[in-house]
C-alpha cells in the first residue's frame, strides 16, 4: 500500500513540476502550443486526400491560431492570478 501512495505524491510533483514550468516560461510554453497544433493539424489534413496542399496548409496555420489565441488568454488568465494573489509581489520583493 504504501507504493501506490508514493506513486500517487509522484504525480502530484510532476504535474506540479509542469505547471510551475509553464507558469515561469508562458511565452515559450505558447510557442510550444503553436508548433504542436501546426504540426497536429497537418497531420489530420494531410490525410484528407480530397482538399488541396494549399488549403491544408491555410487550415492548419488557422487552427494554430487559434490554439494560441486560446494560449495567450491562458497565460494572461495565471498572470491576473498571480498577481491579485500576490504570489508576483512576493517573488520579486527581494529585487527591489
Amino acid at each position: 500500500m504504501a507504493s501506490g501512495q508514493s506513486s500517487e505524491s509522484g504525480s502530484s510533483t510532476s504535474s506540479s513540476s509542469i505547471m510551475h514550468w509553464i507558469s515561469e516560461h508562458r511565452l515559450r510554453s505558447v510557442g510550444i502550443l503553436w508548433a504542436s497544433g501546426i504540426a497536429v493539424s497537418l497531420a489530420y489534413n494531410w490525410s484528407r486526400p480530397h482538399i488541396p496542399t494549399s488549403v491544408k496548409i491555410l487550415h492548419a496555420r488557422v487552427h494554430a491560431q487559434a490554439l494560441t489565441l486560446i494560449g495567450l488568454a491562458a497565460a494572461s488568465g495565471v498572470e491576473y492570478y498571480e498577481h491579485s494573489t500576490g504570489e508576483k509581489a512576493k517573488k520579486y520583493e527581494k529585487h527591489f
